[in-house]
């Protein structure tokens, strides 16, 4: 929800792979939700994956040109790291958001 808000918002779609075998044939059709304790945080509601197990890394390909613009710090989470990726080369353009950049305007405060 807070790295991509487009799926709760507007039932968008988009295609994942094992990140470290992209091309492995699927064998289960499953449920992808995000890290957030929330009805609305559901990625992915039929995704055909090969069997995956705890540790592996999904990649959600294709996410829309605005997931960045639209990102938020809900429950006061840091936003991801941007990457784009072309011919095989990739580059970071946005740095992934620290505790630190977030709490930087926060002020100290007596009752």
């Amino acid at each position: 929800m807070g790295d991509n808000i487009r799926p709760a918002l507007y039932q968008a779609e988009y295609e994942t792979v094992l990140a470290n075998d992209p091309q492995a044939p699927a064998t289960e059709t499953v449920r992808i939700a995000g890290k957030y304790c929330e009805s609305g945080d559901i990625l992915s509601y039929h995704q055909a994956l090969p069997a995956t197990k705890p540790g592996d890394v999904l990649a959600m390909l294709d996410t829309g040109a605005y997931g960045y613009a639209m990102a938020s710090n809900y429950n006061r989470n840091p936003r991801p790291a941007v990457v784009f990726v072309e011919n095989g080369h990739a580059q970071e353009v946005v740095k992934r958001e620290t505790w630190s950049d977030m709490a930087r305007l926060d002020q100290d405060y007596n009752l």
